[in-house]
């Protein structure tokens, strides 16, 4: 079972529980976890060791609910809860520690490929190239208006562009609105964006192998290279994650 797929989740869960009914009631509650662990995080030292036993913990509890008679919508969130929660759990052990840290779909340097190059108008007509940001580390996003989960991002990448700016680093947001900038340009000004944005296509999705889903993130190195793909929304963390790995690794020729 791919744990990041949730069609692999869902037919693992039918499989073991298909003998019972759903409810749909239920939702996991991710602060009263949190809180639980705020609790026991001072007694156990060692930041893997605190990891290994937060995930084995969350997924014992969830194999212990499909033992007992519960619903199967209830044990399907459950373990959907920690799966999709653990990038969240990780960051909360690490913070004021480490800080953030890159995410799992980092990729180190010597495996990266070059991100495709194109050439987009931005609102007052100039042409913006990706490969004229070389030297900067770059935070591309596929968006549309019309995308709840891309309206929950945008403010974090304003934050972003504000905060890293002084590091050569660019937040782009290509917006793929089929009516282009008359929905794009009111909702920019409405926002108060604060970083280039650029209306794009289908053949901007085609070069970057066809989007699955919309947002999709890349963060690209100074040299042109994509350091992580982010599909679908991501928190905050996972993000910032990765971009300060990207803006902290020295340039290699």
């Amino acid at each position: 079972m791919n744990p990041n797929n949730e069609l692999d989740v869902g037919r693992w869960a039918d499989d073991e529980l298909a003998a019972l009914g759903p409810d749909g009631e239920w939702e996991p509650d991710h602060r009263r976890g949190l809180a639980l662990l705020r609790q026991q995080r001072g007694k156990i030292s060692g930041r893997r060791r605190r990891w290994t036993w937060v995930v084995a913990g969350a997924m014992a509890t969830c194999l212990s609910l499909m033992a007992t008679p519960v619903t199967r919508a209830f044990a399907q969130r459950c373990l959907s809860a920690c799966v999709s929660g653990t990038g969240w759990v990780r960051q909360f052990l690490t913070s004021g520690t480490l800080g953030p840290i890159p995410s799992n779909v980092y990729v180190k340097p010597g495996d990266r490929t070059m991100a495709p190059d194109f050439e987009l108008k931005d609102s007052s007509g100039k042409p913006v190239r990706l490969s004229q940001l070389r030297g900067d580390v770059v935070l591309l996003n596929f968006w549309a208006t019309w995308c709840a989960p891309c309206r929950v991002e945008i403010p974090m990448f304003i934050e972003f562009q504000q905060a890293y700016r002084d590091r050569n680093f660019i937040v782009l947001g290509v917006a793929l609105d089929e009516e282009g900038w008359s929905a794009v340009r009111p909702y920019a000004d409405a926002k108060k964006i604060n970083y280039p944005l650029v209306v794009g296509d289908d053949r901007i999705s085609d070069l970057f192998g066809g989007l699955k889903a919309v947002p999709t993130t890349f963060i690209i190195d100074r040299q042109g290279r994509i350091a992580a793909t982010h599909i679908g929304l991501c928190q905050k963390g996972e993000y910032e994650g990765d971009i300060k790995a990207v803006l902290n690794e020295r340039t290699t020729p």
